[in-house]
């Protein structure tokens, strides 16, 4: 939150943004009430040029938390290129945490728009699981099999547990496959020598 960078200046961002029930201080969004994660996505799209493109791996409530807001903020200026849900022990090895993950991949409009695609929707599936609208429609995306779970604080909540005999590593080569976009040459009509 403190470092300078200019907007509208890189190509592509990427990153596994942090997660979690905390806001971030910076004056320029605090008047948004960001959570940290996606806190990132909105601070993303002011630095990226117009046609740049994201790729964050994000918790899945940045798709399927009930409160559309932010969606909505980020549909208006970026396209949703693609999503894969991760199943919840994808980090469990190496970072000791069991979440389930999206990767989210976004290109930065020319120029913000009101629009308001499919995936600022939740829907649910056959089993009355409460999913973003995006992957009931690609469910090819998600690398795993939705199911209610206990959560750490008693209650029920969704989440993408691992197939069994499936390699993590295979699937995501196959849906990588699916996201395309085109990425253009971008010519700065100034420079600046800063």
């Amino acid at each position: 939150e403190d470092v300078e960078l200019p907007d509208s200046f890189f190509d592509i961002i990427i990153g596994n943004v942090p997660f979690g029930q905390f806001k971030v201080s910076d004056k320029r969004y605090d008047k948004y009430k960001l959570l940290i994660h996606d806190y990132f996505f909105v601070k993303a799209l002011d630095k990226i040029r117009p046609g740049g493109v994201i790729a964050f791996i994000t918790s899945s409530g940045t798709m399927d938390k009930k409160n559309s807001s932010v969606r909505k903020y980020l549909a208006e200026r970026a396209e949703l290129l693609g999503a894969i849900r991760l199943p919840n022990d994808t980090f469990q090895k190496n970072a000791g945490t069991k979440v389930t993950s999206d990767i989210l991949f976004l290109q930065k409009k020319e120029c913000q728009t009101v629009e308001e695609p499919d995936w600022l929707y939740l829907a649910a599936d056959s089993d009355g699981i409460s999913i973003n609208q995006y992957f009931m429609e690609h469910p090819e995306m998600i690398l795993g099999e939705m199911v209610m779970e206990s959560s750490r604080f008693g209650g029920m909540e969704s989440t993408c547990r691992s197939k069994d005999g499936v390699s993590l590593k295979s699937q995501l080569e196959e849906v990588i496959q699916r996201i395309h976009a085109e990425f253009v040459n971008f010519e700065s009509e100034e420079l600046v020598e800063e």
